[in-house]
C-alpha cells in the first residue's frame, strides 16, 4: 500500500468516528427525559399550647401543569394524611400559596406538609399530585 493511500484511509477512519460520536451524542440526548422544575415549602411554628391559634403557610410552583393549588395536609402521631385547606388555583408560572390559621385543640405533636397539585383547568376535579414538601412538626403542650 502506498503512502497516500495508507493516508487517505486513516482520514476515513478518524471521519467515521467523529460522526459515529456524534450520532451517538445526538441520540443519548433525545432519549433523556425532560424533568420538570418547581418546589414546594411549609413552614410553622415549633411549639405552641392547647387553645392558641398558630399559621401553617405552604406554597410552590411546577411547570408542568398549566394550573396549580396547593393544599395542607396533617396527621397525628404517625396516623393517616387528612387534607385541611387548599389555596386558590393559580396559573403556572405564578408561585401558588395556602396560609391557614388553626386553633390547637389537643396535646401532641402535628405534622404539616404542603402538596403541590397540577391541574388542566381552573376547575379540573381530577388535579395530579405534583410534589410534595417536607414535613414541619408543631409540638402543642
Amino acid at each position: 500500500m502506498t503512502r497516500t493511500k495508507k493516508t487517505a484511509v486513516r482520514a476515513r477512519s478518524s471521519q467515521l468516528a467523529v460522526l459515529g460520536a456524534l450520532g451517538l451524542a445526538a441520540v443519548t440526548l433525545a432519549a433523556t427525559p425532560a424533568f420538570a422544575k418547581g418546589n414546594v415549602d411549609i413552614s410553622a411554628q415549633r411549639t405552641t399550647h392547647v387553645g392558641e391559634t398558630y399559621r401553617v403557610t405552604g406554597h410552590g410552583d411546577d411547570d408542568a401543569a398549566p394550573f396549580l393549588r396547593v393544599c395542607i395536609e396533617d396527621r397525628n402521631s404517625g396516623g393517616t394524611w387528612q387534607q385541611i385547606s387548599c389555596g386558590s388555583v393559580v396559573t403556572a408560572g405564578t408561585e401558588a400559596q395556602n396560609i391557614t390559621q388553626i386553633k390547637a385543640a389537643h396535646t401532641g405533636i402535628v405534622e404539616y406538609r404542603a402538596v403541590v397539585y397540577g391541574l388542566t383547568t381552573p376547575t379540573d376535579r381530577h388535579p395530579v399530585r405534583e410534589r410534595t414538601s417536607d414535613t414541619a412538626a408543631v409540638s402543642v403542650r
